[in-house]
């Protein structure tokens, strides 16, 4: 059985401590497309009050807001991203994608005659 060989990178942004990375754009991501915070953590099986606190901490960290959110009540709630937090969303993305890319060919360069 033939295996194919890849790099596996997984981007983390820091400023002291780490401050977003693939977890949190995950949420994100599930946030765009739920309109709920809460619905976007139990859809990725996370804990409502953990996406609270890794969404408090990245923002503190960044010095902006990354979601909007109102309370339920009698039209409900919802949460949507920031235009900051949209822009930074997809700069993430973006640079992944990029990186990756470059991670795929240079790792075929370098392994192409060790790796099968």
């Amino acid at each position: 059985m033939e295996q194919t060989f890849r790099p596996v990178l997984t981007i983390r942004i820091f400023a002291d401590e780490k401050c977003f990375g693939p977890g949190i754009a995950v949420l994100l991501q599930k946030v765009q497309e739920l309109h709920s915070l809460r619905a976007a953590a139990m859809s990725i099986g996370m804990a409502y009050s953990k996406a609270w606190t890794i969404l408090k901490n990245a923002q503190q960290s960044l010095g902006f807001k990354l979601l909007d959110s109102t309370t339920g009540g009698k039209h409900g709630g919802g949460a949507t991203l920031t235009p900051e937090g949209e822009k930074l969303l997809d700069a993430y993305d973006s640079y992944c994608t990029r990186l990756r890319a470059y991670a795929q060919e240079l790792f075929d360069e370098t392994f192409d005659e060790i790796l099968p």
